[in-house]
């Protein structure tokens, strides 16, 4: 084992949460160590055009992504069942290396509704107790909206979002979501300019009565300086978001916003190809002394530290949690437990329009081009009707047509030889795609532990997920496929095709890589791994930062809540820093 000398903080992970902590960090003058198991990597040497426009390398060989042959999770959708392993990239996609996967994702940047932080009891309190299932375990999440909002606005202007306001301090603004809840500036950078898709999918909503908006997108609109100096370029429009690295500087990653200043800041170290084992806590289990990791060449190395902040991605943070003795495992047979309770997802499902007199565009695409309607996300329509609660957002957009993944026919249509091709000449980029975006309700049943009998190269436990779609989830499900269909039929197309992720659930297809919970956030010890600020109740000096503190996931993509969730956070370690070793207020 080799020691290293005491740092004040020690970050696992930096991806986005990681990065901001070290950069907000840093700046106060502390010793910050930020750990990270892939390698090093930068915009310039590692994703130049045309090189990075590489369908085989980034989609099909996955290589922003984790090496499963090494690590992986298992899976299986009921406790009776047996686990296995994922041996191949499918439901969500693993990050690996700097930037984590805030370098992969694609950008879509929304805030969640006031009635997201307060599931349970807006949802009590509107509809009675029994529109709440009797295993469903939703909570509230110790936070409002508006304790959220200068935190989405700090977040929304390090990124640069491009973007329309439709609710500035209370007043509707023509062009932007009227569902949304105030905000108390407009983005920072105009919306992105709609393309063919986007104009078609609006003038179908509108004609249903609807109101549709521009996507919130973290790929700019047009150049920007943010407010530590980080310059970003617009988009081009290139359809190589998702599963890529920008080569352009046009995407907000940690690469392109917070890891600039971070490595500028004189007290702070960054190490790669160090992946964390555990946390070392004392033998009462109530304070952590630091970290063990392996680095590069294969040595433990002990780092210790004053305070410990687990960066990782959602599976991640909850295994680490688990392996290091940090609070109690869940037990779904008892509902006992904190670490490991609450798995949730996203709720997806794909419609699509084909036109054959018209071409689209397709390809001129962005990772968060898009035109929304909300009329049906979190609680802005009446669930009373309806045998569910919750719901998402419907969106017409194209993130690019590229020649392996994005090829879409209608149903029906021959899957492969003569007629196949045939049927791609038809009716390539003839099609508006449209997306149903739902949340994802927690569960009893649905947990994250340690696997009992698989176990990475290192010869510790895999995380074993236990998951399937709540019923709640498939009747929103059902209800937003109709919604979007209605869209579609506005369209007047020549044919159609809609796709729904297999129920049980499968970790096959890819759906999203929105995965949350298992270290969840609360005002409760007995039901919440960490406090409001992110905070372990039961190692008060372990923050764990990220989705996996999400109660349950809404109907947005996380990311932009991720972010604001870690400056909220860290305002708390503030305020531990300056008086150790108790757990923080407020």
């Amino acid at each position: 084992m080799v020691d290293m000398p005491k740092a004040d903080v020690v970050i696992v992970g930096m991806g986005w949460t990681g990065s901001i902590c070290a950069a907000e960090l840093a700046k106060t003058g502390l010793r910050v160590v930020g750990l990270e198991r892939g390698g090093f990597r930068d915009t310039a040497s590692d994703f130049p055009a045309p090189n990075v426009l590489d369908e085989l390398k980034y989609v099909r060989r996955g290589a922003l992504f984790q090496d499963l042959s090494r690590d992986t999770i298992t899976f299986r959708n009921r406790p009776d069942q047996q686990a296995l392993p994922m041996r191949r990239l499918g439901a969500f996609l693993l990050g690996d290396g700097l930037g984590g996967a805030g370098v992969h994702w694609n950008g879509q940047q929304y805030r969640f509704l006031p009635s997201d932080f307060q599931m349970r009891s807006h949802n009590t309190q509107r509809y009675g107790a029994g529109a709440i299932a009797d295993d469903m375990t939703i909570q509230d999440w110790g936070v409002t909206y508006d304790d959220m909002e200068p935190h989405y606005d700090k977040f929304e202007y390090l990124c640069g979002t491009s973007g329309k306001a439709g609710n500035l301090n209370g007043q509707i603004q023509e062009g932007g979501n009227p569902f949304e809840a105030p905000r108390k500036r407009e983005y920072p950078t105009p919306p992105m300019k709609m393309n063919t898709v986007q104009e078609r999918f609006i003038q179908g909503a509108r004609s249903l009565g609807l109101k549709p908006f521009p996507q919130p997108s973290a790929n700019l609109s047009q150049a920007y300086t943010n407010p530590d100096g980080a310059e970003m370029q617009p988009c081009t429009y290139c359809g190589h978001c998702e599963r890529f690295g920008c080569y352009n500087w046009s995407k907000a990653s940690p690469l392109t916003t917070t890891l600039p200043v971070a490595l500028r800041q004189p007290t702070f170290e960054l190490r790669t190809g160090a992946r964390v084992l555990r946390v070392e806590l004392t033998p009462d289990k109530k304070h952590a002394t630091g970290v063990v990791y392996v680095d590069g060449l294969g040595q433990e190395v002990r780092q210790p530290a004053d305070l410990v902040l687990l960066c990782a991605f959602q599976i991640h943070n909850v295994r680490l949690m688990l392996l290091s003795g940090i609070g109690t495992p869940y037990d779904p047979a008892t509902g006992q437990g904190q670490v490991g309770r609450n798995f949730t997802y996203q709720t997806i499902a794909s419609t699509y329009a084909f036109i054959q007199r018209e071409r689209f565009d397709n390809f001129a695409g962005a990772g968060a081009l898009g035109a929304v309607v909300d009329e049906y996300n979190g609680d802005n329509f009446d669930h009373g009707p309806h045998g569910f609660i919750g719901g998402g957002y419907i969106t017409g957009q194209n993130t690019g047509l590229r020649p392996i993944e994005q090829i879409v026919l209608p149903d029906g249509a021959p899957r492969w030889g003569r007629g196949w091709k045939e049927a791609v000449n038809t009716w390539y980029d003839r099609f508006v795609p449209i997306l149903c975006h739902g949340g994802s309700t927690a569960r009893r049943g649905n947990y994250v532990s340690l696997d009992p009998t698989w176990t990475d190269d290192m010869g510790q436990p895999l995380a074993r997920v236990t998951f399937d779609f709540p019923e709640n989830d498939e009747k929103m499900r059902g209800f937003l496929i109709a919604r979007a269909q209605e869209i579609v039929r506005a369209m007047n197309p020549d044919a159609t095709r809609t796709t729904r992720p297999p129920n049980p659930a499968s970790i096959v297809p890819y759906q999203t890589t929105h995965i949350c919970g298992g270290a969840v956030m609360g005002t409760d010890p007995s039901n919440s791994a960490v406090n409001r600020r992110l905070q372990s109740w039961d190692v008060p000096n372990v923050f764990s930062i990220g989705a996996s503190a999400f109660p349950q996931n809404a109907g947005y993509n996380p990311t932009n809540t991720v972010g604001a969730i870690t400056y909220w956070s860290l305002d708390g370690v503030r305020n531990y820093l300056r008086a150790p070793g108790r757990l923080v207020e407020g």
